[in-house]
């Protein structure tokens, strides 16, 4: 049995191998085993507890998120992923889960940026300065040519040191408001607020945004005006009708309907397409489905196993 620590992850599952992984699994014929997440509200957040099987193995990781960790200096996700080998079931090992969870969610994001985005796409906004906004930065450089990025966050001193380790990986970038929507090709939501974060009026034809902060119901990142342009690609239909605000409330409101929902992954990286045009906006809404975390935990054992 063996302990995978933040460090060692990063070595063992760079950004290109975790969304080729990825790719892999939803071009399978057949998908993992993920039954619903469940969600147990404990003292300030949630436990979210989401197993996974199939022949990668099988898995459950332990994710417990406090938005207030951020005002107190510590990460809004703690967890840890528990690995099982196939037949046997014996625990090959342990994973610190938010590094994973970190790099589960950008390389799904950037899957299907990869597919969804302008080929042309270089100006990217990114909401949010924590661990998600990181590694949606590396996510979004791995499949498109970056070459400005606009950092928007509520605690400036965050957004700084971001958007100085963009410059020091040789991109123009600044810190900047929620109009920098204006100027983006690509924007990625990696927040915790409940409420929409800009004004879809300001957002150009022909962006594509990553809508990933918001995991509830009750809670979107998105306004009405994203959603009513926006052709609207998910990983599982089931999953994103399960838990997606982003979508659930404005279908809810009738703001769209369920012909918004062009696409999930499967059919996309079958060959599906999404974007008619080079002006239409594109939006990925993710929800995170357990198996992805089986796939790339499998991908990084096997990766410290040779």
């Amino acid at each position: 049995m063996r302990l995978i620590d933040s460090a060692e992850l990063h070595s063992l599952l760079p950004m290109q191998l975790a969304i080729d992984a990825l790719e892999a699994a939803f071009g399978a014929p057949e998908l993992p085993e993920t039954p619903p997440r469940s969600h147990l509200s404990v003292g300030g957040g949630d436990l979210l507890m989401m197993p996974a099987a199939g022949d990668y193995g099988a898995g459950v990781k332990l994710v417990t998120v406090n938005s207030s960790n951020p005002g107190r200096g510590l990460p809004l996700i703690h967890g840890a992923y528990a690995l099982f080998a196939p037949e046997t079931l014996e625990l090959v090992g342990v994973i610190e889960g938010s590094s994973l969870t970190g790099i589960r969610t950008a390389a799904v994001s950037g899957l299907a940026t990869r597919y969804l985005a302008r080929a042309d796409a270089s100006r990217l906004v990114l909401f949010g300065a924590g661990v998600q906004a990181h590694t949606h930065l590396d996510a979004m450089c791995v499949v498109r040519s970056i070459e400005e990025v606009w950092v928007v966050s509520r605690t400036r001193e965050r957004a700084e040191a971001l958007a100085e380790r963009a410059r020091s990986e040789g991109l123009r970038s600044h810190v900047g408001e929620p109009d920098a929507v204006a100027a983006a090709d690509i924007v990625c939501t990696c927040t915790t607020s409940p409420v929409p974060v800009f004004d879809g009026s300001q957002l150009p034809n022909g962006a594509h945004i990553n809508a990933v902060g918001a995991f509830t119901p009750q809670t979107r990142e998105l306004d009405d005006d994203v959603a009513r342009r926006a052709r609207f690609a998910v990983e599982l239909r089931a999953a994103a009708m399960a838990e997606a605000g982003d979508i659930l409330i404005p279908l809810e409101s009738g703001v769209i309907d369920g012909s918004s929902i062009v696409a999930e992954l499967p059919e996309i990286v079958g060959g599906m397409p999404v974007r008619r045009s080079h002006g239409d906006v594109t939006v990925f809404k993710s929800v995170g489905v357990a198996f992805e975390d089986l796939v790339l935990a499998r991908a990084a054992f096997d990766a410290a196993a040779l």
